[in-house]
């Protein structure tokens, strides 16, 4: 299962807009990878979202221990991605990224929700979340607990670039 999926865009908020009104949700801003970002939310029972960075946007890897980064600029990395559910354990996943010779770390996005970034070919991101993951994920990201914690003007899910 797929949890959420992220594009560029030319209109970030007025992609997600459209997007969340197909998926039934709403849209809300998404500031803790790029500014100008924006989510699509279907408000379903798996929070399944879609981010909207804004065109030529691309995650790079962060050095060390540090949540991957978005940053403006024309190159070969980009913005896409999407956060996967797993049965498999951390360790299988790190072993799996191993054997194929591609980056992968354990973070705790916005001190809120575990992933392990996985860089396919060393650069492009997924996120895969074991189950204990995947159950923090749900809590963190529903609509409600969103839009509260924007409406607080909490940076806590900020990632500074």
């Amino acid at each position: 299962m797929i949890f959420h999926v992220s594009i560029d865009a030319r209109d970030p908020r007025h992609v997600a807009e459209v997007l969340a009104e197909l998926l039934g949700g709403r849209a809300t801003p998404f500031p803790p990878v790029a500014e100008g970002s924006w989510l699509a939310h279907a408000g379903d029972d798996r929070n399944t979202m879609v981010e909207v960075y804004p065109r030529g946007t691309q995650l790079v890897e962060a050095p060390g221990d540090a949540d991957a980064l978005g940053v403006p600029g024309e190159g070969g990395l980009s913005a896409t991605h999407f956060a996967m559910a797993t049965r498999r354990s951390q360790a299988d996943i790190f072993a799996i990224a191993m054997r194929e010779g591609w980056p992968a770390k354990y973070r705790k996005r916005g001190g809120a929700f575990g992933v392990i970034e996985l860089w396919i070919e060393g650069n492009r991101m997924v996120e895969v979340l074991t189950d204990r993951m995947q159950q923090e994920y749900l809590e963190a990201m529903r609509l409600d607990a969103w839009q509260d914690m924007l409406a607080q003007g909490d940076d806590r899910h900020r990632v500074a670039a």
